[in-house]
């Protein structure tokens, strides 16, 4: 059986269990992040005899004033609070929601989440990951065992992440007119979600808000897997190439799904920990 077609599903069943453990770390995250909600809102109560107040002054002085208000903008309180990170750890600065009206984004602000996501210190520990199961493996065998060796493949794991995320996200997206973000349903049956969310690594957004092929996704992978040829000599084959473009796409895939569905493990955290039900809704209001 030829390496390739052994390796890859050791390497997804890792992958798969460092998002399981980072997971644990999600609910001390969120405690916290909801004590700071919980003290915000405690200064609310003082100042509300002012604010309501001020809001009868200005209902007094509308009465005189023929020009009709213009209606503040208010956020969709069905919609979920965009986190900036999954778990409280994974990066999560390209997400956006389906239900919202379509604003493209500049060639200067997808080269800003490439770079976010590129040099964000949870890809280091990816890297970290995949580099010890191939040291177990002694997969690229030159570059020897240890301390050396070791670290020769982290270095090598984090480059497939930096280089893939800089042609997917920036690079590509630019050339290609596409949108790098994952636009996420928010509704609907799991098995639609989850289907919806693993066609977005070949299904995307133009900048004209039209749904096209990822090019930027598919080629930018395959570019980012090629260029990986350089610096691990022993896999210069096409099967050790499409594994390699495999894995990339898989990580891909596994994040979109984490972000579709992130806001309901918090939700159903939050349910099950009362103590922060009051600010539950909290963030909801506060949206930048």
């Amino acid at each position: 059986m030829p390496s390739y077609m052994y390796l890859c599903p050791t390497r997804l069943l890792t992958l798969s269990l460092f998002s399981l453990l980072l997971f644990v770390q999600a609910p001390a995250m969120h405690a916290q992040d909801a004590d700071a909600i919980v003290s915000e809102a405690g200064a609310d109560p003082q100042s509300a005899p002012a604010s309501e107040s001020k809001s009868a002054a200005q209902e007094a002085t509308s009465t005189t004033d023929p020009k009709p208000a213009t209606p503040a903008a208010v956020p969709d309180p069905s919609l979920p609070v965009e986190d900036k990170r999954i778990m409280g750890v994974l990066p999560n600065y390209r997400t956006a929601e389906m239900a919202t009206v379509y604003t493209p984004i500049t060639a200067g602000y997808k080269m800003k989440i490439a770079l976010k996501d590129s040099f964000d210190y949870p890809l280091f520990f990816i890297g970290a990951g995949y580099a010890l199961v191939y040291q177990a493996e002694d997969n690229h065998s030159e570059f020897g065992q240890g301390t050396k060796g070791y670290f020769h493949r982290l270095g090598t794991s984090y480059a497939d992440q930096v280089i893939g995320n800089m042609f997917t996200e920036g690079f590509f997206p630019i050339l290609f007119h596409e949108d790098p973000r994952y636009f996420r349903m928010n509704e609907g049956k799991v098995s639609k979600r989850v289907l919806y969310s693993l066609s977005r690594i070949f299904v995307t957004k133009t900048d004209k808000g039209n749904t096209s092929f990822n090019f930027a996704e598919v080629l930018g992978n395959g570019a980012a897997s090629a260029i990986g040829l350089s610096y691990y000599p022993d896999s210069r084959n096409f099967g050790d190439y499409m594994e390699n473009w495999g894995i990339q796409l898989f990580t891909d895939a596994t994040s979109q799904v984490l972000k579709e569905f992130w806001p309901d493990m918090k939700r159903a955290w939050m349910k099950k920990h009362p103590k922060h039900d009051s600010s539950a809704s909290a963030p909801v209001s506060s949206v930048n």
